[in-house]
């Protein structure tokens, strides 16, 4: 049973499919075993007390560096002997300390087709309302692993979701979560979790 991390900002949606995936046995060869979180009391470190998976606030700004955050994050990481690391709506950038010590096991869910609408500054809403404004007629999720570059790692999975005319940035956001995110992200991590 391979042991995940998951790194949350937020309300955790993508946390919570990937505990009932772990619940459903749809992940069956791994299990969570610690969620950060980088703002307190965010809803997603309720979600982790409620399925009694250990939830702590590891605070950017409580470092003088982005070097001594990441320092932070690994070291909290290699102390629960985390074998991959999910960034499940992680509002960070993380540094390259954690990227080589955890090379080939992070991975990120974006709420998009990579390579459109990523990047430095493409997060939550901010994606959907580029692909609205765009006039895309399909968008849709991606799980990568992570690397150097802002949603610049390999793919691992995509799914496309179609846009309805009456889209608004919110309710194209929900239907990518719930047709998209929370199938493919569980789905790559018992990939993963199996093949290690």
């Amino acid at each position: 049973m391979k042991r995940i991390g998951v790194l949350v900002s937020g309300g955790g949606t993508n946390l919570q499919a990937i505990l009932d995936a772990c619940e459903s046995g749809l992940i069956k060869s791994g299990k969570v075993v610690t969620v950060v979180s980088n703002k307190k009391d965010v809803y997603a470190l309720e979600r982790a007390k409620n399925a009694n998976v250990e939830g702590i606030v590891i605070e950017k700004k409580a470092f003088d560096s982005i070097e001594a955050f990441d320092e932070a994050l690994c070291a909290h990481m290699k102390s629960r002997e985390v074998d991959l690391i999910v960034m499940a709506g992680f509002l960070c950038i993380v540094g390259d300390k954690l990227i080589s010590e955890f090379e080939n096991r992070i991975i990120n869910i974006h709420p998009s087709l990579i390579p459109s609408f990523c990047g430095a500054g493409f997060y939550g809403l901010r994606v959907h309302e580029a692909a609205l404004n765009y006039g895309v007629k399909v968008s849709g999720a991606t799980v990568h692993y992570v690397n150097g570059v802002v949603d610049g790692g390999k793919i691992i999975k995509q799914k496309a979701v179609y846009i309805k005319d009456d889209d608004t940035p919110e309710t194209l956001q929900k239907r990518i979560m719930e047709e998209a995110e929370w199938k493919i992200l569980p789905e790559a991590i018992e990939e993963i979790c199996a093949s290690m």
